[in-house]
């Protein structure tokens, strides 16, 4: 029999210091608080481990289904008038004021 790593032996000579040390009335008393405090610890871990399984499940569950991919309809944009082009004739004078730019 081993409980966290103490073998039959040593539970037997932690026993017989604590009735030493609480005394015969007082050691149920420590027993049913420890044991009490143990069944919370485990049910606190049960409840974590199930909570646990449950999250991965969903996520596997999750990664494990295809993706639905779904184009949607593009909305019709609200008519904008075109930007005004320069008129060729601002554009040849810009040309040559860039022309002229250069050789000053």
């Amino acid at each position: 029999m081993n409980i966290f790593g103490i073998g039959l032996p040593e539970m037997a000579l932690i026993m017989m210091v604590a009735l030493l040390v609480f005394g015969p009335k007082k050691l149920p008393e420590i027993g049913r608080s420890l044991g009490k405090a143990i069944k919370g610890f485990q049910d606190a871990s049960k409840e974590f481990e199930d909570e646990f399984k449950k999250e991965a499940a969903r996520i596997e569950k999750t990664v494990a289904e295809p993706m639905k991919a779904t184009l949607e309809k593009a909305e019709p944009k609200a008519l904008q008038p075109e930007p005004e082009t320069a008129d060729e004739s601002q554009v040849t004078e810009n040309d040559s004021n860039i022309a002229t730019d250069k050789t000053a």
